[in-house]
């Protein structure tokens, strides 16, 4: 990867280009997509699913993508004893998700020990992001509204999809559920409500309504209660040794979006989508020093509206228009920490403006090439003394190329980048330019097509946030963006031999990561004032193992077992760093998750396991900072049917059966044994 102080010019002229093309878009001009569309055209949400979009029973792997893919969707989702996207998410290979305790705390989800900010979050085909922090809550997100959830490391295995989508190191994409109607009814409610331990009380409702045979609405919006409190055991030298009440781990949280589909003449698409999700959560903190009580609030709105136009100009040629405005608001509150105004009560207010404009055209019947451009402005405000007001102008552009052979497909990227930085006050913005490249192959080395084999190289780079940059006596202007190395090859083997193995898949890859330029805080004068720098360097190597098995034991009684292994060694290589050789902070050796679900007639019992093995909470690998190792045990059962002629589906959850005292993130107990009820009709 090479930075560069000067302007990237292309990027900056095909962005203009594009912006002038989509001002004189119009549908009306929509022609016939090819007969014969790619299946490895994988549009976002609503226009055309490739062939990794699934709804089978088990977590399916895309046998020709490049890159490696875990996915649930369909009844699987429903399997997981998962209230929020970042639940189900632990059953991944290769994830660690920080977990700060409860209902209400804070998720945020770490891949291949990359760190959280290298993941970028899409939620239906447009990205969620947060310029100030670089971390996305997924906790926020529920399952009940949540159709599929993809990963992909590297990159999602299309070229056809806006630029954003290049540039992380790993995509998590978020498919809500599309509008379907049944012969005889044009519309659809399903109505929703959980409750169980910590006080939780959870309504929700999807509403579905066909308006004309071109046009859709889908509406849903969700409520979260609960008090959040859980016993745990607190350890001292020599053993736990004290039960304690885990407090101020509320949450009060409403979740509203609607989504306007409208099909175009012939195949093309357009959405328009807004989302608001306001909350208001007490921050339990960490239990050291004898402290159980913290009194710390925090305030969350986010709100965006999305537009989304996919069309075509002849049979060879693809276009996907995008546009979004969010706005998001953040408050802290600390009542004990006292400032000449009283409390400490910080408010920050983010904006964004994000275009993108992707052109496919298929110069062969086996060569697809692609030009994606993004602009984007964040804005960030505050109530704090001396903040500068930062923004950010983000130019992106990629060119890509798709190539297929009987038994091979390949792909190319070429990722250019311009990042401006304009600060208001006490500062000055820095620039920076980045050019990089990416490849990716599939192949399959034998006749035998249930076998294929894959490989890709890729450099990406995540920007410094503006909390990195400007925070108030502790930003760095200067800092460079961290940039990363990706090796990967792997194998994926899939097979329905039938009979009483119905099904069987097999994924593994070995992986190599390397981060240049790490982040980090170092102390300054006081414990009041630290300074970023750019030191830090990470080796990361690894191996993921996958397997699915589906079994028919009778006409009626059918089995589906899932495991997911992870081993991996994330070095600090810091030269002459005092940890040089150390594992990194919370980057396990072994990790493992086993999945079970029966069926039988109208009953479904399932059972899921999670294990992360031992770990340190800082950089220095010595035994006052090891983190035991820790397990889970949930079962869940559910019936599905009808009652007075209405479908109906009851079920009844054991979260952490066997009551293991544990933290996922040091001095952040998790609860113990849970429980939880459901009920979801559809009218």
């Amino acid at each position: 990867m090479y930075f560069y102080k000067h302007k990237c010019l292309w990027v900056r002229v095909s962005m203009l280009l594009s912006l002038m093309i989509f001002s004189f878009l119009s549908p009306a001009f929509a022609q016939e997509f090819p007969g014969n569309a790619k299946d490895s055209l994988d549009i976002i949400k609503g226009f055309a699913l490739g062939e990794v979009i699934v709804t089978a029973t088990k977590v399916k792997f895309s046998l020709a993508s490049p890159m490696p893919v875990q996915i649930l969707s369909g009844k699987k989702l429903e399997k997981l004893n998962s209230l929020s996207v970042a639940d189900a998410i632990r059953y991944f290979s290769g994830v660690q998700l920080k977990d700060y305790g409860g209902i209400g705390g804070i998720k945020t989800i770490n891949v291949r020990s990359l760190g959280s900010a290298h993941t970028a979050v899409f939620y239906d085909g447009m990205s969620v992001g947060n310029a100030q922090n670089g971390q996305v809550d997924l906790g926020k997100f529920s399952l009940d509204n949540i159709e599929s959830i993809e990963l992909y490391n590297g990159q999602k295995s299309t070229i056809f999809q806006p630029a954003r989508g290049f540039f992380s190191s790993n995509t998590l994409f978020l498919r809500t559920k599309a509008p379907q109607f049944s012969k005889d009814k044009n519309y659809r409610l399903k109505p929703a409500f959980k409750t169980g331990s910590f006080g939780l009380v959870n309504p929700s409702l999807l509403y579905q309504q066909k308006l004309s045979p071109a046009l859709s609405l889908s509406a849903s919006a969700e409520r979260v209660e609960a008090h959040g409190r859980y016993k745990y055991n607190y350890r001292k030298e020599g053993g736990y040794d004290t039960t304690a009440v885990r407090q101020n781990g509320d949450i009060t949280s409403l979740r509203t979006e609607m989504t306007l589909h409208v099909k175009l003449r012939r195949t093309g698409q357009a959405s328009i989508k807004t989302y608001l999700y306001d909350s208001e959560r007490g921050l339990p903190g960490a239990i050291v020093a004898n402290r159980y009580h913290h009194v710390q609030r925090q305030w969350d709105r986010n709100f965006f509206i999305h537009a989304s136009l996919h069309n075509s100009f002849s049979k060879k040629h693809n276009l996907l228009a995008n546009i979004k405005f969010s706005n998001d608001y953040n408050r802290y509150l600390d009542p004990d920490y006292k400032t000449n105004e009283g409390a400490l009560d910080n408010k920050y207010y983010q904006n964004e403006l994000y275009t993108s404009l992707v052109n496919q055209y298929s110069l062969r019947p086996w060569w697809d090439v692609s030009l994606a451009t993004d602009f984007s402005l964040n804005t960030l405000s505050a109530n704090l003394y001396r903040f500068p007001y930062p923004s950010r102008y983000s130019y992106l552009g990629a060119l890509s190329s798709h190539m297929r052979w009987e038994g091979m497909d390949l792909q190319a990227n070429l990722l250019a980048g311009y990042i401006k930085e304009d600060v208001k006050h006490y500062q000055q913005g820095d620039n920076q330019s980045v050019l990089s490249p990416v490849i990716s192959v599939s192949a399959q080395p034998f006749k035998y097509k249930a076998f294929r084999v894959r490989a890709f190289y890729k450099e990406s780079f995540r920007m410094p946030t503006f909390n990195d940059l400007y925070y108030t006596f502790i930003g760095n202007s200067s800092l460079r963006p961290e940039v990363t190395t990706q090796y990967d090859v792997g194998a994926t083997w899939t097979i329905e031999p039938g009979g009483v193995l119905q099904s069987a898949s097999v994924q593994t890859d070995i992986y190599y990561n390397k981060v240049k330029d790490k982040i980090v805080a170092m102390p300054s004068s006081n414990l009041f004032r630290w300074t970023m720098l750019n030191l830090g360097e990470v080796d990361i190597k690894g191996l993921e193992a996958k397997t699915d098995l589906g079994f028919k034991l009778s006409t009626k009684l059918l089995l589906d077992l899932g495991l997911n292994y992870t081993y991996q060694k994330a070095i600090d290589i810091t030269p002459n760093g005092s940890t040089y050789g150390h594992q990194i902070p919370y980057a396990p050796e072994h990790s493992a998750t086993l999945t079970s679900s029966v069926l039988w007639k109208n009953w479904q019992m399932n059972y899921s396991f999670i294990y992360t093995g031992e770990r340190y909470s800082q950089k220095a690998n010595i035994p006052v900072n090891y983190v035991q190792p820790w397990y889970t045990s949930d079962i869940a059962l559910n019936w599905e049917g009808t009652l007075v002629r209405i479908p109906v589906k009851i079920g009844a959850e054991v979260n952490n059966f066997f009551n293991q005292y544990y933290d996922v993130v040091l001095n952040f107990p998790m609860p113990g044994r849970n429980y939880r009820i459901n009920l979801a009709i559809e009218l």
